[in-house]
């Protein structure tokens, strides 16, 4: 039905008060358009105006009246009575195509973010921000549709676009809410799988930025960058008895072995092409329970744009990575590990992000997540860019995405990267490169409150959750609660440890005896912290070759050296973890772009490595002296740390119910009736020899049962006389 003829006067008068406004709207730069679009009631008569871009004709289709165009621009105007008009009325829009699109006018609704969210957001205290911010499909008065939201406090203006509005940003402006820098707008009828950004224009420069949504839970596949709107999970998780007994559970006294998994690498499809989420999750638990892991960590499986960065470059922190399938897919992963008792750790990186222009980089034309003198915002090395830690939104922004993947996909824990390049303010910078804190030191004092938040935060809404610290310095008490002054973290991965091992084992047997202080020194720090000891894809990338190359000598050498550094490690107190691929000894660099070297197992000295491994994993769980005390020095005890001239080493690990003992000798010869302190005299079982023939080994050294007598030795009361196997090791119990 036509428009009937309207007041012209207070037509006219209506028009030329909200000009400016019209103007505004039209070039796309108003932050508040529900101040002029929609109902505009008057002294006499009532309006509705609507901003249309591209349209011929529109219709409210609840008066079945067609509105009237404003002189010759995209704005249509409709004056009369409404009394019978809804709320939230109906628009019908034809195109220059003539095309009909029926629609409720966005505008018709009202702002839906509370005024305590945008408070708890303001102070870095809205630990569920992400069921605010970003896309979120809700009702409203029975209509579906997507409600949008994102913070940009220095934008003049910010818009949704998608492949629903054509992606222009003169559709749908959205509504600013005020100094809090947040942005939202309802947009009825939009479904799942739409896909969007934010166009965000400065308010200083004018500069139109397009932008993915910080806080979207899926990402289009690279190459491509736009948000998707996702369905809320249907998912029906079946892991409840697991998240009990983690939270009940004792993880301090537990036996953790971890297997460090890149997913697009550990195997692919006869066409190389990735595996997905489900796929993975049956592939890798039978693997992960033949080969006696607890864990898998997963390196970042957070939306990333390149390959290449291995997921350390995140511009999707909410997003679970396209490559391998869906957010649902991914439940799956983690709920069928949990089924089989193996918990998931997610490697997570808030030290850095990406410069990409459509992420976080100079998200409204400012410097908004990041810092904007370089000096404190930009890692020259990795060309990534510094998280501002002392802007409470960008902490809320992380803090509330460790929390995301806690709660929403069952995440058992977190490994937080480059720790060390948070705390220091002058991390790998030169002189004068670098902003000294409000004391002159160069540690990051904003960070380090950001730590203990974040910590904090995990700790008591996910008891039994574990946070992990990639540390390399000897920064004190990251692993001591916050309320004793520390950082809060769970463990610590101990790069000493590593660094020092792999040194010596490098070395050719023969000089071994002159850096015997490498395999005893860390002893002195060991119980400062709990330590996580890792070999990780850090060790075999970038010309280090693999840890099976690292070995000295011969190919019998170099799987024997191995095995010895492998018993060597999963007898020393800490917890473990195993870059994917060690675990068979690949004798290859890690590469990214290809599947591990399967095809090794065909070799015995292969295979013996992965049995080897899983003898190992099972001789850590189950022996509570392994793993008891891991972080206490009543879990250790040297026999003789001092015996240079035979490069021996020979301790204790115990627990309140069983004492176990270890002989490694790191020389390529037999040890003939070399004798050991032990604590009482009687029968010793030999629990495990790394150089069995079953792991490919020479089959030396004493096996079966062992007799302890009274002779004193190494200041104990007692001794046994052994064969110690070369390069290799004993683990030994009383019986």
């Amino acid at each position: 039905m036509p428009v009937k003829p309207a007041n012209k006067r207070a037509q006219a008068s209506i028009l030329k008060a909200l000009q400016a406004d019209m103007d505004r709207i039209s070039h796309a730069t108003h932050h508040a358009p529900t101040t002029i679009l929609g109902r505009l009631p008057d002294n006499t008569s009532d309006f509705i105006l609507c901003y249309a871009p591209n349209t011929v004709e529109l219709t409210l289709s609840d008066l079945d009246v067609t509105t009237q165009r404003v002189a010759k621009s995209d704005f249509f105007i409709y004056q009369g009575s409404l009394d019978a008009l809804p709320e939230h009325y109906q628009l019908s829009r034809t195109d220059q195509q003539q095309c009909k699109h029926d629609y409720y006018d966005p505008y018709s609704f009202s702002p839906q973010i509370s005024d305590y969210d945008l408070h708890l957001f303001a102070e870095g205290r809205h630990f569920h921000i992400y069921n605010i911010l970003g896309a979120h499909q809700i009702t409203i008065d029975g209509i579906s549709g997507v409600h949008f939201a994102t913070w940009a406090p220095n934008a003049e203006r910010v818009s949704i676009v998608g492949d629903f509005n054509d992606w222009d940003g003169r559709c749908h402006p959205m509504m600013s809410r005020g100094g809090n820098g947040v942005w939202e707008l309802f947009i009825p009828g939009l479904h799942a799988s739409a896909l969007y950004k934010f166009e965000i224009r400065n308010r200083h420069s004018g500069e139109i930025l397009s932008k993915t949504d910080p806080y979207a839970q899926q990402m289009e596949l690279r190459p491509r960058t736009a948000s998707v709107i996702t369905e809320q999970t249907t998912f029906r998780w079946q892991d409840e008895h697991w998240l009990t007994r983690r939270t009940e559970g004792d993880w301090l006294h537990a036996p953790m072995s971890i297997y460090e998994c890149h997913l697009g690498s550990w195997q692919r499809n006869d066409e190389n092409q990735f595996l997905n989420y489900r796929e993975l999750a049956h592939r890798l638990v039978d693997y992960i329970k033949e080969t006696g892991f607890t864990h898998i960590e997963l390196m970042p499986i957070t939306e990333h744009p390149l390959d290449a960065s291995w997921g350390y470059q995140t511009t999707g922190y909410y997003a679970p990575t396209r490559r391998f399938g869906t957010a649902d897919d991914f439940r799956y992963f983690v709920d069928y590990c949990h089924q089989h008792e193996i918990g998931v750790l997610l490697d997570w990186v808030p030290a850095h992000f990406p410069k990409d222009e459509h992420g976080l980089a100079r998200y409204d034309g400012s410097a908004l997540y990041e810092h904007e003198d370089p000096r404190r915002g930009e890692h020259r090395d990795w060309g990534t860019l510094i998280y501002n830690y002392g802007r409470n939104e960008v902490k809320n922004f992380l803090i509330a995405n460790a929390l995301f993947w806690l709660e929403e996909f069952h995440i058992d824990g977190l490994r937080v990267d480059a720790v060390a390049s948070m705390l220091y303010l002058d991390y790998s910078r030169e002189a004068g490169d670098w902003l000294p804190n409000q004391h002159g030191g160069n540690e990051n004092l904003e960070a380090i409150v950001f730590m203990r938040e974040l910590n904090s935060a995990t700790h008591a809404e996910h008891p039994g959750t574990i946070i992990m610290a990639e540390e390399s310095t000897a920064w004190p008490q990251v692993t001591r609660p916050v309320n004793l002054g520390g950082l809060g973290f769970s463990m610590k991965w101990n790069m000493g440890w590593m660094h020092d091992s792999l040194t010596y084992m490098k070395r050719d047997p023969i000089h071994r005896h002159y850096h015997h202080d490498k395999l005893t020194f860390g002893l002195l720090y060991l119980f400062s912290e709990n330590f996580i000891l890792p070999f990780s894809h850090d060790e075999v990338v970038h010309g280090k070759s693999s840890l099976l190359n690292k070995m000295p000598g011969d190919e019998w050498q170099r799987f024997a050296n191995l095995r010895l550094l492998y018993t060597y490690m999963f007898t020393y107190p800490g917890k473990k973890l195993l870059f994917m691929g060690c675990e068979f000894g690949q004798g290859t660099e890690w590469n990214h772009d290809k599947a591990l070297d399967w095809y090794v197992l065909q070799y015995p000295h292969h295979t013996g490595i992965k049995k080897l491994v899983g003898d190992l994993n099972r001789l850590y769980t189950q022996q509570s002296a392994l793993h008891y005390y891991d972080f206490d020095h009543d879990g250790f005890e040297w026999i003789s740390c001092n015996d240079t001239d035979q490069s021996v080493l020979s301790y204790m690990r115990k627990s309140d119910h069983e004492t176990v003992i270890i002989v490694l000798n790191f020389t390529p010869v037999v040890r003939h009736n070399y004798r050991v302190g032990v604590p009482i005299a009687g029968e010793y079982e030999v629990l495990f020899n790394s150089d069995s023939n079953y792991y490919a080994g020479s089959n030396s050294g004493s096996n079966a049962t062992l007799v302890a007598d009274n002779t004193p030795w190494m200041e104990r009361p007692a001794s046994l006389a052994l064969d110690l196997p070369p390069l290799a090791g004993l683990v030994l119990i009383k019986r």
